[in-house]
């Protein structure tokens, strides 16, 4: 545990959850992408991150992340087949998609290509970090 204080009083923190994970936020909405990489960060997480499909491939193949947090709907490369082409790797990374899709088809899809986790949008960061921590 780590002490930090706060408002004048000492209060005990654990250790950051997420510390040393290398994140790839994935997410072409810039206010998503801030706020997800904050949190994540906040917790000892390493972050990239990325606003299409083709960065965020070119960024998985340059950085090689532990986790990518993907958003289903992107420019350029959709998740779906971002997801695919990170499956295909040998060491394939933790992938989480995240979507304002609820169809069910959708979800099914992406657990057939290889999703560790399915989340839909608008996601409590608290539970974006705390899939992110069961899943390593």
């Amino acid at each position: 545990m780590t002490e930090r204080p706060a408002t004048g009083d000492t209060a005990l923190l654990m250790d950051p959850r997420l510390q040393s994970l290398s994140i790839l936020v994935v997410d072409d909405d810039e206010d998503i992408r801030a706020s997800m990489s904050l949190a994540l960060r906040s917790e000892g997480g390493n972050i990239l991150q990325a606003a299409d499909g083709n960065e965020a491939v070119a960024m998985w193949r340059s950085h090689e992340p532990d986790v990518v947090v993907l958003d289903m709907m992107l420019p350029k490369r959709s998740g779906f087949l971002v997801l695919e082409e990170l499956q295909e790797a040998s060491e394939p990374p933790i992938v989480i998609m995240v979507t304002a899709n609820e169809g069910r088809r959708h979800e099914e899809y992406a657990h057939a290509l290889g999703v560790h986790a399915y989340l839909t949008k608008p996601i409590p960061l608290e539970t974006l970090i705390r899939t992110i921590e069961e899943l390593v």
